[in-house]
């Protein structure tokens, strides 16, 4: 089932009511699924590699502890704060300013960032861990049987 947009965001607390949340698809509401959104992301850094290693560290032991707790929605969350690390991090090492598009709506010229490469490589690593391990496929898969 598609993430669904039209909740109330600003007044459903997931770990009460863990049955509306939806996985959708990559990075879908990361920015929106509370208490998880407030306790995930004063962590979520990439701008060097030093600040991407903390800050995925963090993360990741997040989603271990979430996962530990049976907490599906928490895990799934920190999980796509790990991928949205990534992808962030690779639309900065490929476009300066992380601009993929101009004024004009045409694409920027690639002017390949190492440092910003080296911190998307950090999260990509701990954001695989996450999205391979037994456990948390087990909890998404019967999240999704059971709430859709």
């Amino acid at each position: 089932m598609a993430f669904d947009y039209d909740l109330d965001f600003d007044n459903i607390d997931f770990r009460k009511h863990p049955e509306k949340y939806r996985v959708g698809r990559g990075e879908q509401g990361v920015l929106l699924v509370e208490p998880y959104k407030s306790e995930i992301l004063p962590h979520w850094r990439f701008k060097t590699p030093e600040e991407a290693e903390k800050s995925s560290k963090k993360i990741y032991e997040q989603f271990l502890d979430y996962k530990k707790n049976k907490d599906f929605v928490g895990a799934d969350m920190a999980r796509k704060f790990l991928q949205m690390g990534y992808t962030r991090a690779r639309r900065y090492t490929n476009y300066k300013g992380g601009r993929k598009y101009n004024e004009d709506g045409e694409v920027n010229r690639r002017k390949i960032d190492p440092v910003k490469a080296k911190s998307a490589a950090i999260f990509e690593e701990k954001w695989k861990l996450a999205r391979t391990d037994e456990e948390y496929l087990k909890m998404k898969k019967a999240h999704q049987k059971e709430f859709g």
